[in-house]
């Protein structure tokens, strides 16, 4: 059996359990973050805070590696990766974060949490992501 899936799966429940620590399962969070003049809720940007030092780590890491522990080398992003299509996407992930209070993967984790509303959401982006596809003729 190929070690992929299990590789898959420990870093999935290790994100998942880090996102329901840190409160990101709970779309109120992620909306008192964006009400900058009400009642503001400075949790996620602890969480971003804490993301950015461990991807600080990573990419000093990185560069010492001839390659990744468990494939045969990097597959790293470069600027030529940056297209309209990618940036229109990131607005519309960022508004649809800004409403629901969930993206993806609070999306899946808040399932053990909440869900009906869960499920909600994750059939609503689900249905989005099959009519891009539709759209796109993929």
């Amino acid at each position: 059996m190929s070690r992929e899936p299990i590789i898959a799966l420990v870093s999935g429940t290790i994100f998942g359990a880090g996102l329901a620590i840190g409160g990101m399962t709970d779309p109120a969070r992620v909306r008192g973050f964006l009400d900058l003049f009400g009642a503001w809720d400075p949790t996620l940007a602890f969480v971003m805070g804490g993301a950015v030092l461990v991807m600080a780590l990573a990419w000093a890491v990185q560069r010492r590696m001839a390659h990744p522990l468990f494939a045969a080398g990097f597959s790293l992003p470069d600027r030529r990766d940056i297209t309209p299509r990618l940036v229109g996407g990131a607005a519309l992930f960022g508004v649809g974060w800004g409403i629901a209070g969930l993206c993806p993967g609070p999306g899946f984790a808040a399932l053990a949490i909440a869900p009906i509303p869960a499920l909600i959401f994750l059939a609503a982006m689900l249905a989005g992501m099959l009519i891009v596809r539709l759209l796109e003729g993929e």
